[in-house]
């Protein structure tokens, strides 16, 4: 079985945020990237899924210099091998451009499981992996809690508003993994060291052949302009006994936020 796994870098979560001069982007100065979380229970899942059935795994990401330490992450937990696409047109992509440079990477590879994180923390937007599938042209389980494989079957099961759902179907196909699939491990000593000794694969557009068909002037979501949230105005403290600030929030509430 071999079976790939999409990981993204992003800012650390606890990193406080500034947007760069141009507007177009957040500061990148001093900012530490890290596996985006939904990504690592696809990374969790890919390493089950290879210590029952055997097999291969490689994480691939796309981005500038920020991802080798994320793709150097994924090989310290388990994974076998990485592949970094590396290109200045192919940066900071829309969801439509990612999924394209994904699956060109992907297309090739002879894989039977293509695992995802069901959204990138950042941008939020929960359509790669869906995107991915219909342009692999491949069966799709988003929001999977758990996944059993069976030789060439598998199935999955995923959260819907208020319940579960059961999917079973054929592979190749690709899964977006939701947090509860599994608990991800953290990468031994020996696996971070292992890990830097490794050498990581970099193609570019031209080596998966689209140059000048994805990203760069062929972006379909362009940034006008970033801006920070307004600030929050400060609280209010009410004084007195709790009949008086029951009075005075029911006054509140009907004379200034008039939500009553």
């Amino acid at each position: 079985m071999k079976i790939a796994v999409c990981v993204k870098s992003v800012p650390d979560t606890e990193t406080k945020i500034s947007i760069a001069a141009d507007k177009k982007n957040i500061e990148l100065n001093g900012v530490r990237f890290i596996t985006s979380p939904f990504d690592e229970f696809a990374i969790e899942e890919a390493i089950k899924l290879k210590e029952k059935n055997g097999g291969e795994t490689v994480a691939i990401s796309v981005g500038g210099k920020e991802v080798t330490d994320v793709l150097r992450d994924s090989l310290a937990r388990g994974i076998d091998s990485a592949v970094h696409v590396d290109d200045p047109d192919l940066t900071w992509l829309d969801p439509l451009s990612t999924a394209k440079v994904l699956a060109a990477a992907i297309k090739d590879g002879g894989y039977d499981v293509v695992l995802c994180g069901q959204q990138g923390v950042g941008g939020d937007n929960s359509q790669v992996p869906s995107i991915l599938a219909e342009l692999l042209n491949i069966p799709q389980v988003t929001l999977v809690v758990k996944l059993e494989i069976d030789g060439t079957k598998f199935r999955a099961e995923r959260e819907i508003e208020g319940a579960h759902e059961f999917v079973e179907g054929s592979l190749p196909a690709v899964f977006s993994a939701q947090k509860g699939l599994n608990e991800p491990r953290y990468p031994s000593i020996k696996g971070v060291m292992a890990a830097r000794r490794k050498e990581i694969a970099v193609k570019n557009a031209e080596a998966l052949g689209i140059k000048g068909t994805v990203g760069g002037d062929n972006r379909k979501v362009v940034i006008k302009e970033m801006t920070l949230p307004p600030d929050r105005g400060q609280g209010r403290r009410l004084e007195g006994d709790v009949d008086a600030q029951v009075k005075t929030l029911v006054d509140l509430l009907r004379k200034e936020a008039h939500v009553i």
